[in-house]
């Protein structure tokens, strides 16, 4: 049977591309199917259909005309032009629409010659004999079935008549299904259990696996059963082991006995139980003490983790007593204020003011060996890494000396104590000159001056020190204790200014006590800023020492410093230039 208007296809699942093979007015008209299923996924390109994406194995795909029945493609109108594009357009369309007829008409189920029907049944009897080309199988169907719009989709899908073949080659296994449904619907019903058991079944499969992996592990187990069983009749002795040294977070609230050990996880440290509670197992100060600063928050009561220099808070504590003292802004605390029993935090009684200084100072739980006094009547004197040392008849004739380090570092020395040093301290403040170099740029339509690359900056004129500002000749720079200068009503600020026309520049020696000032254009309004005057911190430091007491400080020196220090000698000095702060360095 072939059709004018449509063809079909068998997809392989690789093709895309299928081919039109009958003619058409407008692409709108050219319909695809898939497995009877209209779509859209389609293009058109010249003759062909261009899937979208590749339509999946056996699909069929049909490819079909439908030309619009509904309205002529060409209408015309009296006094019009008759071309041949719309001749044709117009003989094509009636064309292609009896073209698309005769092949619905072809596509219909018919009756044969020899066909007839039960009107009373609405059934097809003798349905083509199988020798004019119907076989069997599909003449019984027929024949059985009812005419219906759902049954013709029945008898559509007989196009797949080979799986019917299929179906009664293997008779036999259909019939072995039949006589067992009763079973295969047990197995049914019961399709969880039997999935279940298909899972304990994989689970026994990995044992096994893992099994045969550690084989070797296996075998050493059965070469040293002797062992084991040994283990197996002193298993009271294994468990009380295991309760003598734990490991876990936090320390066990039951089964304790005095000497039993355990790692606490959560403060990182071993702990021993001493009959009524755990204690730390060692220190968990490093060396002789620690330090540590906290800098509080508003109304902070609890200080723990890091401190302000990155190091972790920790002290010993043994039997609720800390082995720590407690400063707050330089005022040891009493152990009333506090609560440190944890070894990680402090716990104030009352909330710590923001910025508040609060210091701890933990100490090791160490015992100094016993030493007798009466040991050193002789021998060598204790030194520090691999000095020589000194006997104790090197202490002859060194009444009121000291054991220092030598200048190796590597032991002492007996040597005359440091003598006492008064360091007096004048600070002051040294004046400089700055230069300021001015230009002048525009910024929304109108001249702004700029220092130093900075529109209207405000400038800081430090009482003592001299300002050299260089201008534009154009745009001359003046001060004044007026905002906006002359162009608002004020006049320029002369006191300690000097101005070189030829060379365009205004100096300013700022006099002590300098009132507010501002810098204007005197040509041009709105161009300048601020220019505060400010009193400057001390950058200079003079000190005056007794020289290890060889020199003496009079009454009037010694008040007039700033500040004084009594120490030994060996300090040196300097002064912080943005705070003016004093900084000692040993």
């Amino acid at each position: 049977m072939s059709f004018n208007a449509r063809v079909s296809y068998t997809a392989d699942g690789n093709t895309s591309t299928f081919a039109i093979t009958f003619s058409f007015i407008d692409s709108t008209h050219v319909k695809v199917f898939l497995d009877g299923v209209a779509t859209t996924n389609f293009t058109i390109s010249g003759s062909n259909v261009v899937m979208n994406s590749n339509p999946a194995n056996a699909t069929v795909v049909m490819i079909k005309r439908e030309t619009p029945t509904n309205a002529r493609l060409v209408d015309f109108q009296d006094g019009s032009v008759l071309t041949e594009s719309d001749l044709d357009k117009s003989a094509d369309q009636n064309f292609f629409i009896a073209q698309e007829i005769n092949d619905e008409s072809q596509s219909a189920l018919k009756l044969g010659v020899d066909d007839t029907y039960d009107a009373q049944s609405k059934r097809i009897k003798n349905v083509a004999d199988p020798t004019a080309g119907q076989d069997a199988v599909t003449k019984n169907y027929l024949e059985n079935t009812y005419l219906t719009t759902s049954t013709i989709a029945n008898i559509n899908t007989l196009g797949a008549i080979s799986n019917l073949g299929t179906l009664a080659s293997n008779n036999t296994n259909v019939n072995t299904v039949a006589t067992n449904i009763a079973s295969v619907n047990t197995v049914a019903n019961d399709i969880a259990k039997v999935i279940t058991v298909a899972n304990d079944l994989n689970e026994a499969v990995a044992e096994i696996d893992t099994v045969a992996t550690n084989i070797a592990n296996v075998n050493l187990v059965g070469t040293d059963i002797a062992n084991v069983n040994t283990v197996a009749t002193n298993l009271s002795g294994v468990n009380s082991f295991a309760e003598r040294y734990r490991v876990q977070a936090g320390v066990p609230s039951s089964s304790n006995d005095t000497g039993d050990l355990v790692f606490d996880t959560t403060a990182g440290k071993l702990k021993v139980f001493d009959g009524s509670s755990y204690q730390l197992a060692g220190s968990s100060v490093n060396g002789t003490s620690q330090r540590f600063k906290f800098v509080a928050t508003a109304s902070q009561t609890t200080f723990s983790g890091a401190d302000a220099n990155g190091n972790t808070l920790t002290y010993d504590v043994a039997s609720g007593t800390a082995f720590a003292d407690i400063y707050l802004n330089g005022v040891k605390l009493d152990t009333s204020d506090f609560t440190a029993t944890n070894g990680t935090s402090i716990v104030l009684g009352s909330g710590a003011s923001v910025n508040d200084i609060l210091q701890v100072v933990s100490y090791g739980t160490f015992q100094l060996a016993s030493f007798s006094a009466g040991n050193l009547t002789s021998g060598t004197l204790p030194v520090a890494r691999g000095g020589t040392g000194k006997t104790t008849s090197d202490l002859t004739g060194n009444t009121g000396k000291v054991l220092v380090v030598n200048s190796s570092a590597n032991g002492f020395d007996i040597a005359n104590a440091s003598t006492p040093e008064v360091y007096g301290f004048i600070k002051s403040f040294t004046a400089s000159t700055i230069r300021y170099t001015i230009s002048v740029q525009g910024v929304g339509g109108q001249n702004k001056y700029f220092v130093n690359g900075v529109q209207q900056q405000t400038l800081e004129l430090l009482e003592g020190n001299t300002y050299i500002f260089s201008y534009p000749s154009a745009h001359p720079f003046a001060l004044s204790t007026t905002n906006g200068g002359s162009h608002s009503g004020g006049s320029e600020y002369t006191t300690g200014v000097t101005r070189d026309t030829s060379a365009n520049t205004l100096t300013y020696v700022v006099p002590s006590s300098a009132p507010q000032l501002y810098y204007y254009c005197t040509n041009h309004s709105g161009m300048g800023g601020t220019a505060n005057t400010p009193v400057p911190a001390n950058n200079t430091l003079q000190v005056i020492t007794t020289n290890q007491g060889a020199d003496n400080i009079t009454n009037t020196q010694y008040n007039s410093f700033d500040d004084v220090l009594f120490s030994a000698s060996g300090y040196t000095f300097s002064i912080d230039a943005t705070t003016g702060n004093l900084i000692a360095t040993i």
